[in-house]
């Protein structure tokens, strides 16, 4: 039976990554998987589907908070929807398929996988790594090859999809401001296609599990939602009286803090 403590839990984890992805203009996925993983070991559930249960259940969330993301960026013109429509393909596939990988792999394995991916996020947040600018013009092969890459690994970790795609696209000289509001459309076909591929895989796992289709943990996915999408807003209003850089730097050891304390507790 799920205890009204948990909701409330998860409607305050929902409220935080929500604020926090307004303030800093960020998926939040780095906190809400680690967080939702020892939620999860809490409550009591099967040692071997945690991680996938916080993985799915994270994309999910990603569905709701992408596509309001995706209208703002929208009414800015700073999407470029050609490259969308490019890398679109790719991601499905490349997304899929990691949910498939990810069904059969112990849990330990892709908790590691989910650390180191977060150290190097942090690691380029501090550094502020950019590889040099390519002279090659964008092109449909490069865009579905990339947006294969850039799926599976976000459908993995329930991160990643705006860090690899701005990273992509600047080194394909597209101004910042695209490229950001670019990944941001982007991020919403890996959330669908992770979700979907999720639900599908983990379907007779969790079949005799309360409250969950395939890997995605219902009352967790309704209640984080609706109060992530409650509280961006007031993340968003507060971004210009703080100091981006420096949080976006708090925020990088945070994730990668609870990313190890996660790793340790499966291992």
């Amino acid at each position: 039976m799920l205890h009204i403590e948990w909701v409330v839990l998860y409607i305050a984890l929902g409220a935080f990554v929500g604020f926090i992805s307004g303030l800093l203009g960020v998926g939040g996925g780095g906190l809400l998987v680690p967080l939702l993983a020892s939620i999860f070991i809490y409550q009591g559930v099967d040692t071997d589907s945690i991680v996938h249960l916080a993985l799915a259940t994270s994309l999910a969330c990603m569905i709701i908070t992408s596509s309001s993301s995706v209208l703002a960026h929208t009414s800015r013109g700073t999407v470029v929807w050609g490259i969308v429509k490019g890398m679109a393909p790719g991601i499905a596939v490349g997304a899929f398929i990691a949910t498939q990988v990810a069904s059969i792999v112990n849990s330990t394995y892709i908790a590691i996988f989910f650390s180191l991916f977060m150290a190097l996020v942090a690691l380029q947040t501090f550094l502020k790594w950019q590889p040099k600018p390519s002279a090659e013009p964008l092109n449909m092969f490069g865009l579905i090859f990339s947006g294969m890459g850039i799926g599976s690994v976000s459908a993995l970790a329930a991160v990643g999809g705006g860090f690899l795609t701005v990273v992509y696209l600047r080194y394909k000289n597209l101004d910042i401001k695209r490229a950001i509001g670019t990944s941001a459309a982007i991020g919403f076909p890996i959330a669908i296609t992770g979700t979907i591929g999720y639900m599908i895989n983990g379907w007779t796992t969790t079949l005799d599990s309360p409250y969950t289709y395939g890997f995605i943990y219902i009352p967790a996915f309704l209640a984080i939602s609706i109060a992530s999408a409650i509280s961006a807003p007031y993340g968003a209003r507060c971004s210009n009286s703080l100091p981006e850089a420096k949080l976006k730097k708090v925020f990088a050891i945070v994730c990668l803090a609870l990313s190890i304390k996660m790793l340790v507790s499966f291992w």
